[in-house]
């Protein structure tokens, strides 16, 4: 990566810009079309996105919902809550799998280097 990237630096010798060589913009610019992408989160970002969960609470709230579901004892309420919480659980999985996908792209794309 040392070859492809260069810094511009001002009188005082701090960095004030970057250099690309064409290949390493190419790939970079590259990754912006992917949609899939989590653009604008660094790499601990990423990994604690991948890795989060529901709160303890939620998952109680939610066990406690899905025992009564079982045994056909939820009130209209308790449905329609059950089925915000699951609603919130795909799109809460679709995100994790994107923040993976992302850290696994960002990974691959600095290993490259």
């Amino acid at each position: 990566m040392s070859d492809s990237v260069q810094y511009v630096t001002n009188a005082e010798g701090k960095k004030v810009g970057l250099l690309l060589d064409l290949e390493t913009y190419q790939q970079l610019t590259n990754l912006s079309v992917d949609s899939e992408l989590l653009i604008g989160l660094n790499l601990d970002e990423l990994q604690a996105l991948a890795a989060s969960y529901l709160s303890p609470k939620a998952q109680i709230q939610l066990h406690e919902l899905l025992v009564k579901n079982s045994e056909n004892d939820l009130s209209h309420d308790e449905t329609e809550t059950l089925d915000r919480f699951l609603a919130e659980i795909d799109q809460l999985n679709i995100l994790k799998t994107r923040a993976r996908y992302s850290l696994n792209k960002y990974l691959e794309n600095w290993e490259s280097y």
